[in-house]
Order: structure tokens, then sequence, then C-alpha cells
């Protein structure tokens, strides 16, 4: 079962990365090493398998 996006935007906070804001339902999230990512999607949203792998390797890239 996919997970939903409030659990992904909760794994990018507490890898440190911070909300900066967005457009209707995408959200910016900026990591202070740099790293960007749109995350898209309603808070209880499935999230699409892309988006899951994205977020897996953003994070990754921060460690």
């Amino acid at each position: 079962m996919p997970r939903k996006i409030r659990e992904l935007i909760k794994e990018l906070e507490d890898a440190g990365f911070v909300n900066r804001g967005g457009k209707g339902s995408h959200r910016n999230f900026l990591h202070e090493k740099g790293v960007a990512i749109t995350l898209s999607g309603k808070l209880g949203d499935d999230a699409k398998p892309y988006q899951e792998k994205l977020i897996s390797q953003k994070i990754e890239e921060v460690k």
C-alpha cells in the first residue's frame, strides 16, 4: 500500500528539509546543503512510486 503525502513530508522534515511554501497542492522544500525538491499532492493522497523514490534519493543526497 502506498504511503501518504503527509508521511513523505514528515520524512523530509526529519531529514532537515524546510517547507518554503508553494502554490496550490505544491510544496517546495529546501535543505541547508542546497538540495531542493518540489512535492505535489494533498496531504491525504497516496504518494506515487516516483515520488517515494525521489524523496529517498534526496534524503540520501544530504546525508
